[in-house]
């Protein structure tokens, strides 16, 4: 059994998943209307696997008898600048969401839910991943510059992503 501030604190951290897949949907629609398909399936892919995250936490919630109480999503941003700055834009979340991450993980430590903690491991360990995967494309798309052929390149790169083919699923 958790805590009612633990089971608080993981449902903030649902929604903020489920943000999460709502923002990456927001920019794989920015990036299909501008003609990257690629970059807007492997957004695509990874709005599906933040939902895959909330449904794990979900799921944990329920199974050590907490309450999972959805709340509103707030509306992501819609405009972007560039493909680079969706990338931007992309480290720049998951780094908060690391931290979200850590704060669980703290609070969990400072309860000795010790449950809590292990299952928030995979969460640790994901998001090392989901920083270096962001940061290596947004490096790739600064050394491209305004090159049009390597964002051709890059787009088709990125389109090879499939759901499911990150160590999340």
């Amino acid at each position: 059994m958790i805590s009612d501030k633990m089971t608080a604190a993981l449902n903030g951290q649902i929604n903020a998943e489920m943000y999460s897949a709502y923002l990456y949907l927001s920019m794989s629609a920015f990036a299909a209307y501008k003609g990257w398909d690629g970059i807007a399936g492997w957004l695509s892919a990874q709005a599906m696997e933040e939902m895959t995250h909330a449904h794990k936490l979900y799921g944990y919630v329920n199974s050590q008898g907490g309450r999972v109480l959805l709340d509103a999503i707030e509306k992501p941003p819609a405009e972007f600048e560039s493909a680079r700055d969706i990338f931007a834009k992309t480290l720049e979340h998951e780094k908060k969401v690391t931290a979200s991450i850590n704060a669980l993980v703290n609070l969990a430590i400072q309860e000795k839910d010790h449950a809590t903690n292990a299952f928030l491991q995979w969460f640790v360990t994901e998001q090392v991943e989901e920083e270096e995967h962001a940061g290596t494309i947004l490096a790739r798309f600064e050394l491209a510059g305004d090159h049009v052929g390597a964002l051709f390149m890059l787009d088709r790169e990125l389109g090879a992503r499939r759901v499911g083919a990150s160590s999340g699923e």
